[in-house]
């Protein structure tokens, strides 16, 4: 404001004052504006970044005033939110191109990223944390904004296989620079690095701090086939499947899921190893503690069949409590195959505890308690002596089983089949589903085993008919049975054989059997003994020619004076040389 009384002081009138000052207004007004408009076009240089003004909306677009009436569009999508459009507000843009025909070409992303790359390398350097947003997946990990798009490599990302890392999209990560390249405006970034560092202090802290019987919360991580892995924080602890519950648990991912929050009662460490053990079902009391008193032995109780085995069935007697019903165990009387022939999973039924272990965690039950034992009075109903018809059951190669009356069964040796013949295997007298006599010889109520014999039934010719009968020295008929390398069986009658060995086919020496005689032929032989003892007949087949050729010399006189008898000695004697 010019002030009045000081212009009419110095004598000047307003119209001098009026054009001393339109020249002096005109001057300094086009320095001024010729100034500002040399900046103006040096401003305007592509590639630069210049100070904007928002003034308002063009569609979708934002308009931006950079002084001098110079006006430049930028798409909405470039703000990180609508509220950062506020007309009047500066803003930094990046220009892009000068175009006369389409104007300015101008965007602020480009700005912020070349101001955010400025800031990274003059604030941070490699191995400084950074916080950032994971903005979208790329091939081989994950962009993420720290004010500028830095690379996470998927391997970098967690110290575990993290599995689909396109979850930690839109989230909020701490990571550590591993490398700046400020050549090709790159940077890696990784989120492992820093959770191992944590970790680790973390587990040095733990292992400090840690002690058997604490309570201890931490996060599933891995569930396995034997046990889970429980990340309390810095360090891992193993929960074993034998330790989730006091009841059976096929698997551990009946109990806990992965991620689940769990606590646990810590009951192993090993600092050296840097192994924790950790037991879930510890943390309420082992109804085995008082398992005596609940189920003491003799009692009868009700449980469910949870798992059947070769060997037996498991039953469950309440929570945690198991017990074993052998295969032995279920049936006084029956051959029971496979315990799911009378039992399935699911089935409840009554037990008798039969013997409890309290430090093995064993409860030993049975089924067939729950009815008398046959077995108790068979040795009173079937008395050594006593005649029985039975029916055959099956064939073994050392007997017949046979059964007696339903749920009771005998055995009949091979060696109780026939008191003089030899047999291979019992089916060559018995078959299955035969009804025969026989005797009973001995029961064992412990072992539920009856003895029996077939040949019992008759005296033992061995005694006194045999020995009567066959006298050494007789010449007898037979037929040949048998051929062996080492001689020939002859049956004398009816299931009675005796032994010809090779040396006694001929005088002369016999390499096999089957040279002197075949299956079939009839034969006389000399009885050599008769041992009551091995129950053996022996014979032979070259002394009956001798008794012939004696007969022959006797019949010839003349003969007998001159040659005489020079190949024997007594009745078993060997042959005498000539």
């Amino acid at each position: 404001m010019v002030d009045r009384n000081l212009i009419s002081k110095l004598g000047i009138s307003d119209d001098q004052l009026e054009q001393q000052l339109g020249e002096l207004y005109t001057t300094e007004h086009q320095q001024m504006l010729e100034k500002a408009l040399d900046k103006k076009i040096e401003a305007l240089v592509p590639g630069t970044i210049v100070k904007g003004k928002i003034v308002g909306m063009a569609g979708n677009d934002v308009v931006i005033e950079l002084g001098l009436k110079s006006e430049g569009l930028i798409e909405t999508s470039e703000f990180d939110s609508p509220d950062e459009i506020v007309a009047g507000k500066e803003i930094e843009v990046l220009l892009e191109e000068v175009d006369a025909e389409n104007g300015l070409v101008l965007s602020k992303r480009k700005a912020d990223r070349i101001r955010g790359w400025e800031h990274i390398t003059t604030t941070k350097q490699e191995g400084d944390v950074v916080k950032g947003i994971v903005s979208r997946r790329i091939k081989g990990g994950l962009l993420v904004d720290i004010g500028v798009p830095v690379f996470l490599p998927a391997s970098q990302v967690d110290i575990r296989k993290p599995g689909d890392i396109s979850r930690f999209i839109g989230t909020e990560i701490e990571c550590k620079i591993l490398k700046i390249d400020t050549e090709n405006h790159n940077i890696v970034v990784s989120r492992r690095k820093l959770i191992e560092e944590d970790r680790q202090a973390s587990k040095e802290k733990l292992l400090r701090e840690i002690e058997v019987g604490q309570l201890r919360k931490g996060i599933v991580k891995n569930v396995a086939d034997f046990g889970v892995f429980v990340d309390l924080g810095g360090l891992d602890g193993l929960l074993h499947i034998s330790d989730l519950s006091w009841g059976r648990v096929a698997h551990p991912s009946e109990v806990v899921q992965l991620d689940q929050e769990i606590e646990c009662m810590v009951i192993g460490v090993d600092r050296t190893t840097e192994k924790i053990s950790l037991g879930l079902k510890q943390k309420q009391p082992s109804p085995w503690a008082n398992v005596e008193t609940r189920f003491p032995v003799g009692s009868r109780v009700k449980g469910t069949v949870v798992n059947i085995m070769n060997y037996g069935a498991f039953i469950r007697l309440d929570e945690g409590i198991e017990g074993l019903v052998h295969i032995s165990e279920m049936s006084w009387t029956k051959r029971v195959a496979h315990p799911s022939d009378i039992l399935q999973v699911g089935q409840e039924i009554d037990v008798v505890v039969l013997d409890v272990n309290k430090e093995k965690q064993e409860i030993s039950l049975g089924i067939k308690q729950l009815e008398a034992n046959p077995w108790t009075i068979a040795g009173q109903k079937y008395p050594v002596g006593t005649m029985v018809t039975a029916k055959v059951t099956s064939l073994t190669n050392y007997g017949a089983f046979v059964e007696i009356e339903p749920g009771i069964d005998g055995l009949i040796h091979i060696s109780d089949l026939s008191w003089t013949k030899k047999y291979n295997h019992p089916g060559e007298c018995l078959q299955k589903g035969q009804e025969v006599r026989c005797v009973v010889l001995e029961v064992d109520e412990d072992k539920h085993r009856i003895s029996l014999g077939i040949k019992q039934l008759t005296e033992d010719p061995w005694f006194r008919a045999i020995p009567e009968k066959y006298i050494p020295g007789q010449i007898v008929r037979g037929k040949i049975t048998k051929l062996t390398n080492f001689g020939v069986f002859v049956e004398l009658e009816n299931e009675l054989e005796g032994l010809l060995h090779i040396s006694e086919l001929s005088d002369q020496k016999v390499e096999s059997p089957q040279d002197i005689v075949k299956i079939g032929d009839d034969v006389e032989v000399k009885i050599l003994r008769v041992d009551t003892d091995s129950r053996k007949i022996g014979l032979s087949l070259r002394r009956v020619q001798w008794a012939a050729e004696d007969q022959s010399h006797a019949a010839t006189p003349e003969t007998s004076e001159n040659q005489g008898p020079q190949r024997r000695g007594g009745l078993d004697g060997p042959l005498m040389p000539s």
